[in-house]
């Protein structure tokens, strides 16, 4: 490892413990509640935090969403705001319940519930802050500031109370309905899951798919031929669909004769011989009667609409894109299935339980699961060797498609005709559209992209779960079918008799009450609320809304910003919008940042099984929270996109951030003792001056706008860029005024570059919130000293318009600049270093520089002069390349210096330290140099001496170009 290596090492590590006693001054100083507390002119901005699950330790993916939280807070607080932060937690639903089922190990509901819902609650209860401690832990070294000591909890009386008034609001308005409807269930879990639940769990799997053949009982023989993805389906099968329009045929065939859609012929039959009968419209088979392939149910007389079963029906949804033509109808498992069952009056067959088990009278099949989650086929294939064994089966093969699965313990979902309790969000979808337009997107294309085209296709909501850690729904009714809905603990209270402290559903499901229409005794109805619900009315219920803080919400809404992953389009901003559209007319948030997935580095999904990623507290450890903050604000997956996240990232956002920064610092303050007191403007006519100070209020403009367009990556990445300025142009280019005895330039340049870090910590202060602090404290001298003073406490800059003076000299410095550039390439293209000077570059083109800026170019180039040509057309360089003997002298006296400003470095020598230099070993042409600028090389190296010796005791070996000589100071 280099010695720069190793310094580079040295100085990585050393800003994670900066960053620690950062930490420890913001939590002695109380700083964060302190921006909370202080003036705000501006009043309030409102920002909502998405509640997270603590079940598990806190991933890449909440600390992006984290870093989004932290950075907008901080910037509208500097911008003369008050942020209130306060953090939340998701207490209930299928999460917490999982984790408890998988420690008790019961594998159905039933089993819950001869354990008790009580004791199953109570356990769920115990479980849900299990690892908070570690997202405290994480949460505070990320350096994000948010209230979790008085965090809001979905399962807290109070959160709960609010969502009921919620609730009892919207039923109110007559937009909360009870329907028996086709949808997707967990058997595992036994419940109904959102249409946005469902999209969360699908995966590719291999099925199987079948055509039956379903007999004619008019013509013996003649099979009508209806394809299945599922087979375990075929057992509630009690009718048969067709278009009316569509061309079928009848073919006979050795086995017997079929009919299917002309179009799907070739397909079907395939190598198979066969002979055309006749062809004709969908139309002429309407109302023929079959053979059921099973007959549990066919026999049944009580079964309602039996004598309409088992016939052939015309439907608009038929199409002969693929399958027969035909589609099997079971009204139980269908949505198509069960409105056509509405329509034409069909026989209702449910051969299958909520938990997914076929029900005792299905004698061949009896207690099996329909979509295991061990093997999903298996019961398939029972049927399928069923049909085959009784000549039912046609054809059967696998296939590949995407299948929804539980997106909590990954069983395959089904479709289930089932009760459940909706909001009416069609009805709303006209207002909710147009709120939505006044909806500020990062990124934009999400307004009318995935949130736009969700919301178009929104269907009602289905808020009632079956299961039973989670809000219980309000609604209580009696045998008579009366309903009151509770919106408060104090009404239910009244009319139960009892003290109230929990509402939970074991505590609730034995309060009952007299109903007030008929007397009878009304009790509450089973199912719980979707915990989206929940998380949707957090704005009313993290604030005991309308039981407390009244006027707070109603004068403070919507919020101006919220952010999450941008999977949550379909989910919490969703709801959170039709939740504010039912209660309040309005959109529920103006500004939403939604961010991409982070992956692991080879793209996949990060897999604490896999390992194959980094733990974020050993990279924050490692690098510091600025350098992964950097990293990730300045990455796509701020702006929806997802990331392959690499630890080089990080690195080198440290590198170019924080690094480069610090090294400017720590120039300024070896000189810095010259410029005390006050934080003063700048008044200075050097160019330099005047250059940095125009690129800091362009910055200033850059970094305002972005964030106020909520564009995290466009406010993060000009930071660095300018950081790069500021190094390798500014304080190169001023290095020299800095030791020069001209004190009227000197004192220029400290209270130049004094004003510019002080103004840019304030540009940096959300987005690196440590290093910002770092070095406001030291370059304002407070050096945290004073408990009430810190970045985070200081006001935005609004700077005035550049001057046409400004854009002047931005203008000169941008050419002066590009010849560098130009120079810089003729110097590698002839391999001449830098630090050997030449004698001209001559500059041909348009454009003509005054010597100020000339001199730039001269000194940047190590050259003895500069020539322009006036001429058209694009600027171009010359450089001379004849090294004379005095400029290799020039360019030996710029090594010797550089290595023994190294050697100082090394020797920890400061700027009042002055020393004496030995040397032993060098050609005659170095010590030829030694002796003639070596006033010079004093001057540039504070040395007070020196001697060209035979020997030394100790030293260190350098180099000029093949000649090796010994180096050694004493002080």
């Amino acid at each position: 490892m280099s010695e720069q290596q190793k310094e580079q090492k040295k100085e990585r590590t050393s800003f994670p413990g900066m960053e620690e006693a950062v930490l420890q001054f913001w939590d002695e100083g109380d700083i964060f509640h302190k921006s909370l507390n202080k003036e705000a002119p501006q009043g309030e901005y409102v920002f909502y935090d998405g509640p997270p699950f603590a079940t598990g330790t806190p991933h890449y993916g909440h600390l992006v969403g984290s870093i989004m939280k932290d950075v907008v807070p901080r910037y509208w607080t500097m911008r003369g705001y008050r942020v209130n932060r306060k953090w939340g937690w998701d207490c209930h639903g299928l999460p917490i319940e999982n984790i408890v089922e998988k420690e008790l190990g019961t594998k159905t509901k039933k089993e819950i519930e001869e354990l008790g819902v009580a004791q199953f609650n109570n356990l769920c209860r115990s479980r849900v802050s299990t690892y908070i401690d570690d997202w405290k832990k994480v949460i505070k070294r990320l350096g994000r500031w948010a209230d979790m000591e008085n965090s809001y909890r979905t399962m807290d009386l109070n959160y709960m109370e609010s969502i009921w008034w919620v609730f009892k609001q919207i039923w109110d308005k007559g937009l909360i309905y009870q329907d028996y409807r086709s949808m997707h269930i967990c058997p595992h879990c036994e419940t109904t899951l959102s249409q946005s639940e469902v999209t969360e769990g699908y995966k590719d799997i291999k099925d199987l798919s079948a055509i039956a053949k379903f007999e004619l009982i008019t013509e013996p023989g003649t099979y009508i031929l209806a394809w299945t993805t599922t087979p375990w389906t075929l057992i509630a099968n009690v009718a048969l669909a067709v278009g009316a329009e569509i061309d079928y045929v009848k073919i006979k065939t050795a086995e017997g004769n079929y009919i299917l859609a002309k179009e799907r012929l070739a397909e079907v039959m395939k190598e198979k011989e066969f002979e055309l009968i006749y062809e004709f419209k969908g139309s002429e088979l309407v109302g023929k009667k079959y053979q059921p392939l099973f007959d549990y149910y066919y026999h049944d007389q009580t079964l309602e609409y039996r004598e309409r079963g088992w016939t052939v029906y015309a439907a608009d949804f038929v199409t002969t894109e693929e399958g027969t033509g035909v589609v099997h109808i079971a009204p139980a498992f269908g949505e198509d299935d069960m409105n056509l069952r509405k329509v034409e009056k069909l026989p209702f067959i449910q051969h299958v339980g909520l938990d997914g088990l076929i029900k005792a009278e299905v004698k061949d099949f009896a207690g099996l699961s329909v979509k295991p989650i061990e093997d999903h086929t298996a019961t398939d294939v029972e049927i399928i060797k069923y049909l085959a064994a009784h000549g039912l089966l046609f054809h059967k093969e696998k296939y590949e498609h995407s299948y929804p699965h539980c997106w909590r313990c990954d069983t395959p979902l089904i479709n289930y005709t089932t009760s459940s309790w909706f909001v009416n969000v069609v009805d709303l979808k006209p207002q909710l559209l147009e709120e939505a337009k006044k909806i500020n997107w990062s990124p934009d294309y999400l307004k009318h992209g995935r949130f736009g085209k969700w919301l178009e296709g929104a269907r009602d909501w289905s808020i009632s779960r079956q299961r039973f850690w989670a809000s219980a729904i309000p609604i209580w009714e009696c045998a008579n079918g009366h309903r009151r809905v509770i919106g408060s603990v104090a009404e239910l209270e009244k009319l139960t008799g009892e003290k109230i402290n929990d509402i939970h559903k074991d505590k609730v499901d034995p309060l009952t009450f007299t109903c007030s229409e008929c007397g009878e005794t009304m009790k509450r109805v089973p199912d719980v609320l979707d915990c989206w619900f929940e998380s949707g009315a957090m704005p009313y219920a993290q604030l005991h809304y309308p039981f407390e803080n009244k006027e707070k919400l109603e004068e403070s809404f919507p919020a101006q910003f919220i952010a999450e992953g941008v999977d949550q389009c379909r989910t919490w901003f969703y709801y959170l919008h039709v939740i504010s559209g039912a209660l309040r007319g309005e959109r529920a948030f103006q500004n939403v940042i939604a961010n991409g997935i982070v992956l692991a580095e080879d793209g996949k999904k990060m897999s604490k099984k896999l390992k194959n990623y980094p733990d974020p507290l050993v990279v924050m450890e490692k690098y510091g929270s600025d350098a992964l903050r950097a990293y990730l604000l300045s990455s796509p997956v701020m702006l929806a996109e997802n990331l392959n996240f690499s630890e080089k990232g990080v690195e080198e956002a440290l590198r170019k951030n924080i690094m480069v920064l610090w090294n400017v610092y720590k120039f300024y303050e070896m000189y810095a003792t010259a410029v005390q007191g006050e934080i003063v403007v700048p008044v200075s006519s050097n160019v330099l001056d005047i250059w940095i100070i125009a690129k800091l209020k362009l910055l200033n403009k850059e970094v305002t706008e972005a964030m106020e367009a909520y564009n995290l990556p466009k406010a993060t990445r000009p930071l660095a860029d300018f950081i790069d300025e500021l190094s390798t142009w500014y304080l190169r280019r001023s290095r020299d005024r800095f030791k020069a005895d001209d004190e009227e330039d000197k004192k220029n340049a400290l209270v130049t570059t004094r004003y510019v870090l002080i103004e840019l910590t304030k540009l940096m202060a959300p987005a690196m919130p440590f290093i910002a602090e770092n070095l406001w404290q030291k370059v304002s001298g407070n050096n945290f000293s004073d408990k009430d003073k810190s970045i985070h406490l200081e006001t935005w800059t609004d700077f005035a318009e550049l001057s046409a003076e400004e854009n002047k000299v931005l203008t000169e410095m941008e050419i002066a600049r590009k010849i560098v550039e130009l120079g810089l390439a003729k110097r590698d293209e002839a391999g001449i270093k830098i630090r050997q000077r030449l004698s001209l570059i001559t500059v041909k083109g348009e454009d003509e520089l005054t010597d100020e800026y000339a001199a730039l170019v001269k000194d940047e180039l190590n050259l003895a002069a500069v020539k322009f040509i006036k001429m058209k057309g694009n600027t171009e360089v010359e450089l001379d390349t004849v090294i004379t003997p005095e400029l290799k002298k020039e360019g030996i006296k710029r090594e010797l210096i550089r290595l023994i400003n190294n050697l100082r470095k090394d020797n920890n020598l400061s700027l009042s330290d002055s020393a004496q230099v030995f040397v032993v070993g060098a050609s005659a042409e170095i010590n030829e140099v030694f002796k003639e600028k070596g006033a010079e090389i004093m001057k540039e190296t504070l040395s007070s001496a020196i001697h060209l010796v035979t020997e030394i005791s100790s030293g260190k070996e350098v180099k000029i170009d093949d000649c090796k000589f010994i180096l050694s100071l004493k002080k």
